[in-house]
């Protein structure tokens, strides 16, 4: 089933007199459970490509449809219900809010999404114990080290139950045995059922996925599948 199909997007940005063609003409098309790296060197629009993926940017041209939704004309409440309700971030630098501890920072989608005290409190909990931190809830942030921040991180993006997880540079802070937890947490998140794009500029990290799209000049230069798609094995629900 498409989740994402993008067709012909270009994204043009005006810097003073000159016009930065960030893309050109991308179409891409991901479906659910896939688990897609997007790759490129500094300057191939990987970013620009990213921040329209997660409904944070719209193309200057071309169709975004995002799960029969055409957001390449909505305006900036319509992107913002987007990412609130369908689409799971998580940072290379964590973002979390450093006087508030591992089960509020979890709790804070669903607190912008409305969602009661009681119920809030039981999800982030539950997501909070599917990465493995069951025994941090109570921690703050410099309380934990880097590759539990990051799980952290994972649990929020999971909480809302997204249709996608948007995962940037994800293990970009962290050293490569705790970047290698982090990936193994991803694939378990992939085989349970959830659609996953990493941006990476790290092949060992790309890697991992079973898909990887490589970005040149605001093209795409090459999208090859690179191993078997997973079966969502059921037994563990994130």
């Amino acid at each position: 089933m498409n989740i994402i199909n993008i067709e012909h997007i270009a994204k043009i940005y005006q810097v003073g007199t000159e016009e930065v063609h960030a893309l050109a003409d991308v179409s891409i098309r991901i479906d659910k459970n896939e688990y897609v790296a997007i790759m490129g060197p500094s300057g191939s629009g990987k970013s620009t490509l990213m921040n329209i993926l997660g409904c944070l940017d719209t193309p200057t041209k071309g169709l975004y449809d995002f799960k029969g939704q055409n957001v390449s004309q909505m305006n900036d409440n319509e992107l913002a219900s987007i990412r609130n309700r369908e689409i799971g971030f998580v940072f290379q630098t964590f973002n979390l809010l450093a006087r508030s501890d591992a089960l509020h920072n979890v709790e804070l989608p669903l607190i912008y999404a409305g969602v009661p005290t009681a119920e809030r409190r039981e999800r982030a909990q539950a997501a909070l114990e599917n990465v493995g931190l069951a025994d941090r809830m109570r921690h703050k942030p410099n309380e934990l080290s880097g590759g539990q921040r990051q799980r952290v991180a994972v649990a929020r993006a999971l909480v809302t139950n997204p249709a996608i997880i948007l995962a940037d540079e994800p293990t970009g802070n962290l050293d490569t045995k705790t970047g290698e937890d982090i990936m193994a947490l991803f694939q378990e998140i992939n085989s349970s059922g959830n659609t996953i794009i990493l941006v990476t500029h790290e092949e060992y990290i790309a890697e991992h996925a079973e898909r990887i799209i490589r970005l040149r000049d605001g093209l795409i230069e090459k999208d090859e599948v690179v191993k078997e798609r997973l079966v969502p094995n059921g037994n563990k629900h994130f």
